[in-house]
Formats: structure tokens, C-alpha cells, sequence
């Protein structure tokens, strides 16, 4: 019967500190748990007392992968509370920035921090030598994704010219035309990335685990800018929610084995990621990446949750085909910068974006004078903390069943946190705990 201890502390090719800990012995389950451990960083208190043009650049800072995420959530949520309409122009570049920063973080996440996996590699740097070409496919498709970003944002990295009302600063009609000419000339770049996903598609693993998926939606798109709130079972079943009500779907609360709160919805736990976006709004996908879908072996709804990654390359195949869209409609309009749109009101808003690891919310209450009171910040890491450790619980009795042997656990183990991409840190904010004796 299997034996085994397992204890990885501080999981690696992932974002913060994360624990996995499993005792078997003679095949009977000891303990089976995923553990944060990451220091709690209170952004939510940093807030307080600062004027609303102040509180998006401080939360950006919540992480450096997803910047343009926290600036967007955090910025809508400013304009919601203020009563600020943005213009058609402005909508369409956020939008447009959103892409950039999603491609660019499933670009890291799948061929630095996924793939040594497939590839039988402890991190990307042996396969410089194994998988040159592979690697510096990546690098160029990645170097573009930051080109398209710092152009949008100012600097992909906590942007700069996104503020409450519109736009400090809009590149140029040319520098659009010039943007689109580049994203075309790295179409090739993008093709041959799909087809050595395809290559290692097969070694996914077999693992399955109904779960709900929670991720923005909207009848006119692939919401990762905006949409409304929704649940999707694994029966099929739908409901949506105004993202002001995303306290009823989140749900917070506290384990002992977490710094970071866990969430739950209407089952015991839920996934928000690339995969919950696939699963709730496949139909909006770009054609183009609905037959790298197909060629992938992934449909709607895939209850797999080491295949997240493989959601990520469709969602990267989309967003870049949108993007062009996109870019056309901008340089046939022409971009100029408009007047930011003021205030109306002061009170109380929520904003929600996609970011490349699931739904993210942002909520901020302003008094007369502009200065924030409070605010809420729920990040989509946060919410998959639940869904990962139930995902354990089902795999551990499966791989003890199957006579794996210790290494080959810690890996299974290893594999479905990095499928998650998790940014722990992002996670961890404050908690007000008492503790009872």
C-alpha cells in the first residue's frame, strides 16, 4: 500500500508562497492540504484617506503581473462610484490594453512556467539548449506583448495614462497603424507556439472534477474588459449577477491553513481562470481560436482543471485576433485625447475585470470631498484557493489508488497548483481575526 510525505514549501513557477502538504500511510489518507502562508499586505487600509485620482495607481501595485487588471477594476469602480460615463474611444482602448496584458501573461505562464513540466525540465532554462527556437519564439511574442501594453498604458507595468473619466495620454493613429503591422508580422510566431502546444497536448493529465465556474459575460463579446457576473454548474446551468452583488457570489471566509480568505458560491467551492472564462462564454470566442479549440481537444464544459493552460493558448489565439478588430475600428475613427469625464456623484462602486487568472473586484466608497473611505479588493487567486484544495482532495485518493509512487504525486500535485497560475500575493490582504480559545 502507498506511503508517502510529501511537503513542498514555497512551490515554485508560481507567483508567492504556497505549501503542499500530503501524509499516506499504507494507503490511508493523513492529511491532504494546500497552504498560503504569504504574508497578509493591506492594500485595503493603504487607501483610506486618499483622493480618488490617488487610489488606482496604489492598488496597481497590488501586482506587478496584473497591473493593468488592478488599474482597470480599480478605475471602474472609482467611475462607477462617481457617476462617470467614459466615452466609446476610451472603452475600446481599455479594452484593447486588457488584451495586451492577458496575452502577455499566458505567453509566462505557458512556455516558462507550465511547459518544463511537459517538458521533463525543472525550469525553463534547460531547454534554452533543448528547445532554443521555443524559447525565443516566446521571448519575441512576449517583448510585443509589452510593446502593446507600454503604448496603451504608458508602461505595461502599473500604466500610468489610464485615470478615473478617460485617458491621460492616447497614442497616436500612426502609432496604432504601426502597433497592427507588428501584431500581423507576428501572426507566424503565433502559429508555430499553437502547434508545439499541440505537440504536448497529449501529456495533459487525466483528471476530472465538476466544479462551478464563476467568470465575467456578455452578450456582445468575450467580456474580459466588462460583463455581468456569472455562474455556470457543471450541469450547464446559468445564473448572472450585477457586479455589484459580488459579495453574494464571493462569499469570503477564513481556514486555518490560509493568510489568503477562501470563496465559495452555490457549490463547495468554484474556479475563476482562463478555463471558467472558456466554459461561460466559448460562443463569443474569435473563430480563429475556436479551431485552435478543437485542435486542442478542448470544448465546453471541460471540467478538467489541468487543461486552464490550454484554455490560456485559445484565449491568447482570441485576444489577439479581437485586438485587430479592434485596431481597425480605432485607426479607421482616429484617436484623439478626449476631456476626462467628472465627477457626478460621490458614494459608493464596484468594478470587475478579467485578468489572466480569473474574475477580479475592486470596491471603493468616496465621501463629498473625493477621499476614499473604505475599499474591497477580491482577487481571482483568491477565489481558486478552495477550488485548488478540493481539487486535492479528489486527486490525492485517485493517485493512492493508482500505486503512484511518492515522486510521481508530488508532481501531479505540483502540475494542477501550476495550472492554476496562481499570484499568491495578490491574494493576500487583510484579515480581521479573533482568535477564541
Amino acid at each position: 500500500m502507498t506511503t508517502a510525505r510529501i511537503r513542498v514549501d514555497h512551490l515554485t513557477r508560481v507567483e508567492g508562497h504556497g505549501n503542499i502538504v500530503v501524509n499516506v500511510t499504507d494507503g490511508v489518507i493523513e492529511k491532504c492540504e494546500w497552504q498560503v502562508p504569504e504574508a497578509p499586505r493591506f492594500f485595503e487600509a493603504m487607501i483610506r484617506g486618499r483622493h480618488y485620482s490617488e487610489v488606482g495607481r496604489i492598488t496597481s501595485r497590488i501586482c506587478g503581473i496584473c497591473a493593468v487588471g488592478h488599474t482597470l477594476s480599480s478605475v471602474k469602480a472609482t467611475e462607477a462610484a462617481l457617476g462617470i460615463e467614459i466615452s466609446e474611444q476610451t472603452r475600446k482602448l481599455r479594452e484593447l490594453l486588457k488584451y495586451a496584458e492577458n496575452c502577455d501573461s499566458h505567453i509566462l505562464h505557458v512556455n516558462f512556467l507550465a511547459a518544463p513540466d511537459f517538458l521533463g525540465a525543472p525550469s525553463v532554462f534547460p531547454l534554452v539548449a533543448t528547445h532554443g527556437e521555443v524559447v525565443a519564439r516566446a521571448l519575441r511574442l512576449k517583448r510585443l506583448m509589452h510593446e502593446w501594453g507600454s503604448l496603451i498604458g504608458g508602461r505595461t507595468t502599473h500604466p500610468m495614462s489610464v485615470v478615473p473619466g478617460g485617458f491621460a495620454a492616447v497614442p497616436t493613429t500612426k502609432e496604432l497603424e504601426q502597433l497592427r503591422e507588428k501584431l500581423v508580422a507576428a501572426l507566424p510566431d503565433l502559429d508555430a507556439f499553437v502547434a508545439t502546444i499541440v505537440s504536448v497536448a497529449g501529456s495533459v493529465p487525466d483528471f476530472d472534477r465538476p466544479t462551478e465556474y464563476i467568470a465575467l459575460s456578455s452578450d456582445t463579446g468575450y467580456a474580459l474588459y466588462d460583463g455581468d457576473i456569472q455562474s455556470l454548474l457543471p450541469d450547464g446551468t446559468k445564473q448572472r449577477y450585477p457586479v455589484a452583488d459580488y459579495r453574494q457570489v464571493t462569499n469570503e471566509f477564513v481556514v486555518p491553513q490560509s493568510t489568503a480568505k477562501y470563496t465559495r458560491n452555490k457549490l463547495e467551492a468554484y474556479a475563476a481562470c482562463a478555463l471558467a472564462r472558456f466554459n461561460n462564454n466559448y460562443d463569443m470566442l474569435h473563430p480563429e481560436a475556436k479551431k485552435v479549440a478543437e485542435t486542442l481537444g478542448i470544448q465546453p464544459i471541460c471540467t478538467n482543471p489541468y487543461m486552464n493552460t490550454v484554455a490560456q493558448v485559445v484565449e491568447i489565439v482570441s485576444n489577439i485576433h479581437e485586438s485587430l478588430r479592434l485596431l481597425d475600428e480605432l485607426i479607421e475613427t482616429g484617436v484623439e485625447l478626449e476631456p476626462l469625464v467628472e465627477p457626478t456623484r460621490f458614494g459608493t462602486g464596484a468594478g470587475a475585470a478579467e485578468v489572466p487568472r480569473g474574475v477580479l473586484f475592486h470596491e471603493y466608497t468616496y465621501d463629498d470631498d473625493g477621499m476614499c473611505l473604505g475599499g474591497d479588493c477580491v482577487i481571482p487567486t483568491n477565489q481558486n484557493h478552495n477550488n485548488i484544495q478540493y481539487d486535492f482532495e479528489k486527486l490525492v485518493p485517485e493517485l493512492v489508488e493508482q500505486d503512484k509512487s511518492e515522486k510521481e504525486m508530488e508532481l501531479a500535485l505540483e502540475m494542477l497548483v501550476r495550472a492554476y497560475d496562481p499570484c499568491i500575493s495578490c491574494s493576500t490582504h487583510y484579515l480581521d481575526v479573533k482568535f477564541v480559545r
